[in-house]
């Protein structure tokens, strides 16, 4: 089946079989592998992207859900100020171990960060619950989601 829907703010049209999940699209067709595959069953949040702004598991979505929706992945973070600015705090307060769940995590905060512009710490770990760390570095996340929060709103950065 035909599907369209804007990848990272360009235009894209693909040929896919119905039951494709996204994460598979992403990483296997279009070379997009940022977007981790952890669990494959919706537990660990590596697989998520924004879709129409909301963060999504893609290993749980199905490539034809994306028909008419704008989908934003890892990669598409220089288009969007929010990815940006966390990508940055996550490198400024230390916030990446092994590198696994930062994709995934960084697209929740996105998420978190667009939904709650009043965003505190308590709101930040309940945002990121649904994603998970292997190398449990979750205090380094939070002070880089902050980080990345107040940057936004304008206020200090560390």
């Amino acid at each position: 089946m035909e599907i369209r829907f804007v990848l990272n703010g360009k235009e894209t049209q693909v040929s896919t079989a119905p039951d494709r999940r996204v994460v598979d699209l992403l990483r296997e067709d279009l070379g997009l592998t940022g977007t981790k595959e952890g669990c494959g069953s919706g537990e660990c949040g590596a697989c998520a992207v924004l879709v129409n702004g909301e963060s999504r598991l893609s290993c749980l979505m199905l490539a034809a859900q994306l028909d008419g929706k704008a989908l934003t992945t890892i990669e598409g973070a220089p288009e969007d100020g929010r990815l940006q600015a966390l990508q940055e705090a996550f490198v400024r307060c230390g916030a990446v171990q092994c590198g696994f769940c930062s994709p995934g995590m960084i697209i929740a905060a996105a998420d978190l960060l667009g939904a709650r512009p009043d965003t505190g710490r308590e709101a930040i770990r309940e945002g990121l619950s649904g994603n998970l760390c292997r190398c449990t570095g979750y205090a380094k996340i939070v002070d880089a989601v902050q980080a990345a929060f107040e940057k936004l709103q304008g206020g200090p950065t560390p």
